[in-house]
């Protein structure tokens, strides 16, 4: 029996756990994990019986793998949830799928809305064309949009930069107002710094004349079944009941029902290397350091760490490694009675608050960059959803830095006076709840050394037992269903003996990859 070492209890660490172990009972699989939770960047943090989503995560994907998977580990609710039973919502249910007022392992049909608040006022996200949206604009601004756009249909830029990206897909206006602040917001550089790799994976296929052409979709009749959707404008996501961790505590559960180990406060220090394969691993939990031989090792660690704890590694690829930037993560929880905004949508929820998922928020006088209201991801996320709104208040920021550094007394106070500054809230509004969360290495980045990474990947690819997976192990902005793809591509190799990495290294890549889904 083959000994497997997976680095990481995230997405695609328990994805290869779980498809090891249910596909072969030639491996023994142990699982290290830094940190006391599962499931990394899309863990949920249970406060005081309100529940928070670190980062906010659509269930949806253009890989049927992906969705026949999340299947099986959680099946769609075949009956409404409270807030469907409620308001008299009908759904697509799954026939006789669990009921997740009786059920807890259960995935809810979530309708997508989020949108951009600009100028304290809403605008679609993704932009629509809407009349609301060209009203919220004015005429000045929107003919000089237009007259922009027009100018990119016969001047297309080198797509040398992210800025680059934006404007040949939604001219320079459009960019300017809506991607340029909230972009240099989130990385902390402004787009023209940023290479272009991040626009290219995370909205490919989207544009203005996607947008229109989405539009016209929805007016004029179609043949069934023959929409083409982008990732970026569908209408509804899964969602587990309890929020995406839930989902990979159960995905950890099977994996230890199928024989497999996971360790937690176990973080990897050293990784030993013999004749180009590697050997073993050096963890420390609990201040002691313990050795553990293996004959694979999958990697969801940062590159930036794997390169550094890796034995042998060649000076050039350490401090390429060393030099991958990441943007850190802060998440404030507030629960108030009420918001200062008014549902001025036909969509009907639970005491009428705003309809949104996420709020995007483009103001530069706040640091704030998007709002979360857990009530819409789901009502069994809030303790009490008919009287309270849980918020999520989404900070950017390097770890170390004066935010990052602030005591949680003083960010949680930062967070309710940007809120009360955008009107979002009220001067005299009662915090009912607070906490505030901190998340290391959230967001891969590209730039600095990123650009030298092809060299650093090849290096890896020298060594046949280790594989890289999920959004820190290859250092790509990677969505979650892309992670778990990595992790399926990797255990089909290993079962397989295929040597090459290549379909590992290209998911999320390749510009057909998930373009469309029919």
């Amino acid at each position: 029996m083959k000994k497997v070492i997976i680095i990481g209890a995230g997405p695609a660490g328990l994805t290869a756990a779980y498809e090891l172990l249910t596909r072969s009972k030639d491996y023994e699989v142990i699982i290290l994990e830094e940190t006391n939770a599962i499931g990394g960047i899309s863990q949920t943090i249970n406060h005081n019986g309100n529940r928070m989503d670190i980062g906010g995560h659509r269930f949806f994907s253009k890989d049927e793998r992906v969705n026949e998977w999340w299947n099986n580990i959680m099946p769609l609710q075949g009956k409404g949830a409270y807030d469907d039973i409620k308001l008299g919502r009908i759904k697509p249910f799954a026939e006789d799928g669990p009921d997740p007022e009786q059920e807890d392992r259960v995935m809810l049909i979530r309708d997508r809305v989020s949108r951009i608040y600009y100028l304290k006022k809403f605008f679609d996200y993704p932009v629509s064309l809407k009349l609301q949206t060209l009203k919220n604009m004015g005429l000045k601004r929107t003919v000089k949009v237009g007259f922009s756009y027009l100018k990119t249909l016969f001047h297309k830029l080198d797509e040398t930069s992210l800025e680059n990206f934006y404007i040949n897909r939604f001219g320079k206006e459009l960019y300017s107002l809506f991607f340029e602040k909230y972009t240099e917001k989130l990385w902390g550089r402004h787009p023209r710094d940023i290479a272009s790799d991040w626009g290219a994976q995370r909205v490919k296929g989207l544009s203005i004349s996607a947008v229109i052409k989405d539009m016209l979709r929805k007016i004029i009749p179609v043949k069934k079944n023959s929409r083409k959707v982008e990732t970026s404008l569908i209408e509804q996501f899964y969602y587990p009941k309890y929020g995406p961790g839930h989902l990979w505590e159960t995905v950890a559960n099977e994996v230890e029902k199928h024989g497999g180990t996971i360790f937690k406060n176990s973080k990897v220090i050293r990784i030993y290397q013999n004749n180009g394969q590697i050997v073993s691993v050096d963890y420390i939990n609990n201040g002691d350091i313990i050795n553990i031989s293996c004959d694979i090792l999958i990697s969801s660690m940062p590159i930036k760490d794997l390169l550094v704890a890796l034995d042998g590694a060649p000076q050039e690829m350490v401090e390429i490694a060393q030099g991958l930037p990441y943007r850190d993560f802060v998440t404030v929880g507030l629960l108030v009675k009420k918001l200062n905004l008014k549902n001025e949508t036909k969509i009907k929820t639970l005491n009428n608050i705003i309809p949104d998922c996420w709020i995007y928020v483009q103001d530069e006088g706040v640091k704030l960059g998007r709002i979360q209201i857990f009530n819409n991801w789901s009502p069994y996320m809030v303790k009490d959803v008919e009287n309270t709104v849980w918020l999520g208040l989404e900070y950017f920021c390097n770890e170390g830095d004066s935010f990052w550094n602030l005591s949680d007394n003083e960010c949680i106070q930062l967070a309710v006076n940007e809120l009360i500054k955008i009107c979002v809230i009220c001067e005299d509004t009662q915090i009912l709840d607070s906490i505030r969360v901190k998340m290391k290495k959230a967001y891969p980045a590209y730039f600095d050394t990123y650009k030298d990474i092809d060299k650093v990947i090849h290096y890896l690819n020298t060594i046949p037992n280790i594989y890289c997976v999920g959004r820190n192990g290859q250092h790509r902005y990677n969505n979650m269903d892309h992670s778990m793809v990595t992790a399926f591509e990797t255990v089909h190799n290993i079962l397989n003996n295929i040597p090459t990495k290549d379909n590992i290294w290209n998911v999320n890549t390749e510009k057909e990859y998930h373009e469309t889904k029919k």
